[in-house]
């Protein structure tokens, strides 16, 4: 009886090393969808990458190093000065993936840290030989013409360290405490420019139109003027068509008035 419960406990025990061996030495692996494998031999990369899916790994000898291949962001604080060497500060935010085709390749040369080895860099670069082209007011007024110039450098410089770049975030440019308050004088000398502009639009017009009622007002009196010339008769008329038919309330001589009335009239 005790070597029967001897020999069930040297079972138990020797059960309970496999598990946790077998659990040590785990001879799968999974790569995931949006990464692939970097297969090491002794800790020796020799070519081999795991595509997505459950991959068999010989224990203690092999290793898998998981990589992402899928679209990642990276922020960096950058600082640089503008064509006409004003101070400027922005955080630019870079979209990018790692070429699924090259990734061994990356691994190989540069490693996981290439975030930092690479694109941190390569964004500082970016960000400094663009900015030196434009002015500090041009760095406002044509942002996208700077996003697109940062854009060329990246892919140029990140393409040659197998990163494809996506896309790029610029964010306001931050320049220094005098040159903010001198764009703000510009931007008000220029708002009150255009007041003042328009203001002496508005005079001019309404000078005009005082011009034009006067014309329309003297014309008007000239043509009056010529029609009584040309015909006399024309007055007693006006005075007939705005006479009432009442008659004075005072007598100088007549009772009546009297109204040269043109034969055309009786």
């Amino acid at each position: 009886m005790e070597n029967m419960s001897l020999k069930s406990l040297i079972a138990i025990i020797g059960t309970v090393l496999f598990v946790i061996a077998f659990i040590i030495l785990w001879p799968f692996t999974t790569i995931s969808t949006g990464e692939r494998g970097i297969v090491l031999h002794f800790n020796a990369f020799q070519g081999e990458v795991l595509d997505q899916g459950l991959h068999w790994r010989t224990p203690i000898t092999m290793s898998v190093v998981k990589m992402n291949v899928q679209v990642q962001a990276v922020s960096v604080e950058a600082s640089a000065a503008s064509k006409d060497l004003n101070n400027v500060a922005t955080v630019l935010t870079l979209n990018y993936h790692v070429d699924p085709a090259q990734v061994g390749s990356l691994y190989q040369n540069i490693g996981v840290d290439y975030p930092n080895k690479v694109i941190a860099p390569a964004l500082q670069e970016a960000i400094k030989s663009t900015t030196a082209k434009y002015t500090a007011e041009e760095l406002i007024t044509k942002r996208e013409m700077v996003k697109t110039d940062a854009l060329l450098v990246l892919r140029e410089r990140l393409a040659k360290s197998f990163i494809v770049v996506d896309d790029l975030s610029i964010t306001d440019f931050d320049f220094s405490p005098s040159f903010n308050a001198a764009i703000e004088a510009k931007v008000t000398a220029e708002q009150d420019a255009l007041a003042s502009k328009n203001k002496l639009e508005q005079v001019k017009y309404e000078a005009q139109q005082q011009i034009e009622t006067a014309k329309a007002s003297a014309e008007s009196i000239r043509i009056q003027g010529e029609a009584i010339t040309n015909n006399p008769a024309l007055v007693q008329l006006k005075w007939v068509e705005k006479w009432d038919g009442a008659m004075p309330t005072y007598q100088m001589g007549a009772g009546v008035p009297l109204i040269n009335i043109p034969a055309y009239a009786q």
